[in-house]
């Protein structure tokens, strides 16, 4: 993973150095990237501020900046790195330090709320899956190190008549980090795209009457052609990634029939998948669709870590203004 070289690591106050901050580390030796550390703490409101004594919150300040400075003094003769302490709405101002100082990737613990739901990510973490311009990579917390399989979701969904495939740049993305992660990990690499075949229930039902052969030949017909298009991204890829990387990862391909928000968490189970690579915005052009329903599916089901991308020209409703 060679593309990354302002990389933006979110610490927690514990002071503990999880498998998260040994990722961060290990891309920003390998790419020469400077590596910044930054924890947010949650601002106080006024009426507790005039409760607290000054000296028991410059305390909770210097605790917090010890825990940092663990942190950055484990690799201070590894890497360039530096930390800040924010103080304000973890989430804004994370995407913020992205905006003002150009981060390229944001790395982070998996941050499961506390409740009787149990899904992986918690509501930080979704907050910048949602709306963080750059790629999220959220790593599991007891995750393997190193990675041994990475799973990276194409589409091709949104396909035109004419073939062309607007998804293209986010696919390629996907592929290109998610390869280069397998290269770097010396990991499996699988690449999958779900599919379906639309109308296949309604040509089975009584009013269609379409028989058993015609309704398998469509469903053959559709399958045909998303192989088709998967092969052809790969392709691509191969150029993309360039041929000792491709050849090196040697990607394993799945076209699994059926729902993709199902499909993909079932199938990286089975697999045992480390990381999966995906899009996360949705491509309805409607103002407020930040995360698509298909993505949303799947990160509320899946239970490894996730590296999470934006298009090209994705704009985060967040601002730099208060």
């Amino acid at each position: 993973m060679k593309r990354f070289k302002n990389i933006l690591y979110v610490a927690d106050s514990s002071g503990i150095v999880p498998p998260a901050f040994h990722h961060a580390v290990a891309l920003a030796e390998r790419n020469g990237a400077r590596l910044t550390v930054i924890l947010v703490m949650e601002k106080v409101p006024t009426y507790l501020s005039r409760l607290t004594s000054p000296l028991l919150w410059q305390a909770r300040i210097e605790q917090l900046q010890a825990s940092v400075d663990r942190l950055t003094a484990w690799v201070a003769d590894r890497v360039e790195v530096e930390s800040r302490i924010i103080e304000g709405t973890p989430f804004l101002e994370i995407i913020r330090a992205v905006l003002r100082n150009r981060h390229d990737l944001v790395i982070k613990s998996t941050d499961k709320d506390v409740g009787p739901v149990s899904w992986l990510f918690g509501s930080l973490d979704m907050h910048l899956l949602r709306k963080c311009p750059c790629p999220v990579w959220l790593i599991k917390a007891d995750g393997p190190t190193p990675i041994r399989r990475v799973m990276a979701c194409v589409d091709f969904s949104d396909l035109d008549s004419t073939g062309s495939d607007p998804a293209e740049p986010l696919n390629r993305m996907i592929l290109e980090m998610g390869g280069s992660l397998a290269s770097f990990e010396q990991s499996e690499f699988h690449v999958v795209h779900a599919w379906d075949a639309i109308g296949e229930t309604l040509m089975r039902g009584a009013r269609a009457g379409a028989d058993e052969e015609t309704v398998e030949r469509y469903v053959t017909d559709v399958r045909q052609q998303h192989r088709h298009w998967l092969s052809r991204l790969l392709e691509k890829a191969r150029s993309w990634l360039g041929s000792e990387v491709y050849d090196a990862v040697e990607p394993k391909t799945h076209l699994p029939k059926g729902r993709a928000g199902e499909i993909i968490s079932r199938l990286a189970q089975e697999l045992g998948v480390d990381v999966i690579v995906m899009g996360t915005v949705a491509r309805t052009g409607i103002p407020g669709f930040v995360i698509g329903n298909t993505a949303e599916n799947v990160l509320y089901q899946i239970d490894c870590s996730v590296l999470a991308i934006k298009p090209p020209g994705f704009l985060t409703p967040v601002t730099l203004d208060e």
